[in-house]
C-alpha cells in the first residue's frame, strides 16, 4: 500500500468515526448550575424559573434533603398558557359524563362531605425531569434534577366518584381535562386518559397538599393524583371526567410523552424508532440534596450526605454511596416512614481526609433489584424522558 493511499484511508475512517459520534446520542449529568430567580411567584419561594407563561419552576437541589417537599418549594409544570386567574371554590364543580348511569356535577363541598376522605404520600415527577442530561438536546424544557417533589395528598378516591356515577358495562377508558387553555385555537387541549384497569384505591382527586389547600400553581382547587406514575398524567384544575369505551386520539397521549417501544427505550437522533409507547410508571432514582456542587467543607469535618430516593412504588431496598468515583460503594441509612410511593430519605456519614475536589455518587436499588445506571449507560430518546442516572455531586474540601 502506498503511503498516500494509507493516509487517504485513515482520513476516511476518521471522518466516519466523527460522523458516527455526531449522530449518536450521549448522556451526561443534568445541568446543575442554574440560578434561583430573585422573584417569587405567589405562594412560592424563589425557584429556578424557565417561563412565566405558562409557569415553569424548578426546585433547587438543596430542597431534596427532606422526605416531604414544602409546598412553597414544590416545582411547577403547566403545558398551556391560559390559566384562570380566579377560581371561586364555592362554585367550583367537576362534571362526570360519558358511559355512566347518571351524569354528575360534584362540588368541592360535596367531595369533602359526601365521600370518604383519604390520604396518600407520593412523588410527583415530570417525565422530562433531568432532560438536560441528553445530548444532542432532546425536545422540551431543559430541566435539571428538580422537576419533582413529594407531598401528602388528601382527597377522595376516584373509584368512589365513578361508583356514584355508575359505570356502564362497556366502560374502559377515563379521560381527564383541566381548566388551562391554549393561546391559539389550533393547539390541542391537555387531555389525558387512564385505562380503567389501571385504577386502584390510591388514585385520588386531591384538594389538599401537605395539610393545606393545593397551591394555585400546583392545580388548585382539585387535581388528579396517580401514585407511581409520571406527572403528565396528574391533571391539574380538573373540570371534566369522561368515561368511554375506547381511547381517543389525543396529542398528549399519542404524540407527546412517548418513548421508543423497545427494550432500551432508546433510539439514535437521526434514526427515530417506531413504534412508541406512553411513559407511565417511574423508574428507580435518587438525588443528593446535600452537599451541592457549590458546597465547601473543612478537611476532617463531619459531613452528612443527604438525599432522597424513590421508584414507582415497589420500594427502595438500599441506597449506595461512592466517594471514589464509583470504584467502591457503601450503604446509606434509609428512612422509610412515609410509605412506598414517597421519597425515601437517605443519610451517609463522611469524613473527608484530603484537600481539593471530592465527587460523591448516589445509587438507589429497589426491592426487585432494579438499580440506577451510570449516566453514560443511559441511551438517548427524542423526548429526553425517564432519565435516572446515578446522581453525582462534586464539592470542595479546604
Amino acid at each position: 500500500m502506498q503511503r498516500r493511499d494509507f493516509l487517504k484511508m485513515s482520513l476516511a475512517a476518521s471522518a466516519i468515526t466523527v460522523a458516527s459520534s455526531a449522530s449518536a446520542g450521549i448522556t451526561t449529568q443534568p445541568i446543575d448550575n442554574r440560578k434561583v430567580s430573585k422573584i417569587a411567584f405567589p405562594e412560592k419561594k424563589p425557584l429556578i424559573t424557565y417561563s412565566d407563561r405558562p409557569p415553569l419552576l424548578e426546585s433547587p437541589r438543596s430542597v431534596f434533603t427532606k422526605g416531604i417537599t414544602p409546598n412553597d418549594e414544590f416545582f411547577v409544570r403547566w403545558h398551556l398558557p391560559e390559566i384562570p386567574t380566579h377560581i371561586d371554590p364555592d362554585n367550583y364543580t367537576i362534571h362526570i359524563n360519558g358511559l355512566v348511569e347518571q351524569e354528575l356535577h360534584i362540588s368541592l363541598n360535596q367531595l369533602k362531605t359526601e365521600f370518604e376522605q383519604v390520604e396518600v404520600t407520593a412523588v410527583l415527577q415530570c417525565g422530562g425531569n433531568s432532560r438536560s442530561a441528553f445530548k444532542p438536546i432532546a425536545g422540551g424544557i431543559q430541566w435539571g434534577s428538580g422537576a419533582m417533589g413529594c407531598a401528602t395528598w388528601k382527597g377522595v378516591r376516584l373509584s368512589d366518584v365513578l361508583h356514584k356515577a355508575g359505570l356502564k358495562k362497556d366502560a374502559r377508558w377515563i379521560g381527564f381535562n383541566g381548566k388551562d387553555n391554549a393561546a391559539y385555537y389550533e393547539s390541542p387541549n391537555f387531555v389525558r386518559e387512564l385505562e380503567l384497569e389501571e385504577l386502584d384505591d390510591h388514585v385520588i382527586l386531591a384538594y389538599e397538599m401537605n395539610g393545606e389547600d393545593l397551591p394555585y400553581l400546583n392545580g388548585y382547587p382539585l387535581r388528579l393524583v396517580i401514585p407511581g406514575y409520571y406527572s403528565d398524567s396528574w391533571v391539574k384544575m380538573i373540570s371534566n371526567i369522561t368515561v368511554t369505551n375506547k381511547n381517543k386520539s389525543l396529542f398528549f397521549m399519542d404524540v407527546a410523552y412517548r418513548v421508543p417501544d423497545n427494550e432500551c427505550e432508546c433510539e439514535e437522533p437521526d434514526n427515530k424508532f417506531k413504534p412508541t409507547k406512553p411513559i407511565t410508571k417511574m423508574n428507580v432514582k435518587s438525588v443528593i440534596g446535600y452537599p451541592t456542587n457549590d458546597t465547601v467543607v473543612y478537611n476532617n469535618s463531619h459531613v452528612v450526605i443527604r438525599g432522597v430516593a424513590f421508584d414507582e412504588g415497589l420500594g427502595i431496598r438500599e441506597v449506595l454511596i461512592s466517594t471514589d468515583e464509583g470504584k467502591t460503594w457503601e450503604n446509606a441509612t434509609l428512612n422509610e416512614k412515609n410509605g412506598r410511593y414517597a421519597f425515601k430519605e437517605f443519610r451517609f456519614a463522611y469524613k473527608p481526609t484530603s484537600y481539593g475536589k471530592v465527587t460523591v455518587m448516589a445509587k438507589a436499588i429497589n426491592k426487585i433489584g432494579e438499580e440506577q445506571p451510570f449516566a453514560r449507560d443511559i441511551k438517548w430518546n427524542h423526548g429526553g424522558y425517564k432519565y435516572n442516572g446515578i446522581d453525582t455531586v462534586t464539592f470542595e474540601v479546604i
